[in-house]
């Protein structure tokens, strides 16, 4: 299992904050001189991306298995081209970003069984560190009651499956050698933003600058 180093993940439910903790964690680090920093996110908003966004969002029907595969290639895009998550790491930056294999293997797990998500994903490398912000089911949806439209896995019985298959993973691949760590994203913004910003300041690669 390759190891990516200045490699971070932000993992999570619908309505957990990946998104609004990564915005806050990026007005942080920009406050550095160092280490470099390349925040990103996946879907990305390269063409690939684009299309899942779409289908995310209800406004085309794919396939759970042909978006399964439009992830794979999406990430793969993400790592490997140009300006891409590889490409910054090995550069000396550390990279952020929000969501990442894990969600593939949780979202797709469930609508189209755990083999072909895995086989699609089992090329590519695990970050240096993945904070999973775990989140009751029910206060996510409440979270979530305002935004003005849902995608298509913004639902309690959807994402209490999304809940118990993160954590299923979180076990296999902790006992593999990787670095997960649990942020109770219950707690206010700014709590969770602390428990982030300590966990990511603890990565060598802020101890060798």
């Amino acid at each position: 299992m390759e190891i990516i180093p200045n490699f971070a993940v932000l993992e999570g439910g619908d309505g957990s904050g990946t998104t609004t903790q990564l915005s806050m964690l990026s007005k942080r680090l920009n406050d550095l001189r160092t280490p470099g920093i390349f925040i990103t996110f996946e879907p990305t908003d390269r063409q690939i991306g684009k299309l899942i966004r779409c289908a995310l969002k209800n406004e085309i029907k794919i396939l759970p298995e042909s978006l399964a595969f439009l992830f794979a290639a999406d990430r793969s895009e993400h790592l490997y081209a140009k300006d891409g998550i590889m490409e910054h790491v090995n550069n000396g930056e550390l990279v952020v970003c929000d969501r990442y294999m894990l969600s593939s293997l949780v979202y797709q797990g469930i609508e189209c069984g755990d083999e072909l998500p895995q086989r699609l994903n089992s090329q590519f490398g695990i970050p240096e560190l993945t904070l999973f912000l775990d989140i009751e089911p029910e206060t996510a949806i409440e979270r979530m009651n305002n935004r003005e439209n849902l995608e298509i896995y913004e639902n309690i019985n959807f994402q209490k499956k999304v809940r118990e298959k993160y954590k299923s993973l979180i076990d296999v691949y902790t006992s593999r050698g990787a670095k997960i760590e649990v942020i109770d994203a219950g707690r206010s913004p700014q709590e969770v933003s602390d428990q982030i910003w300590s966990k990511i300041t603890s990565m060598p690669i802020f101890k060798v600058q």
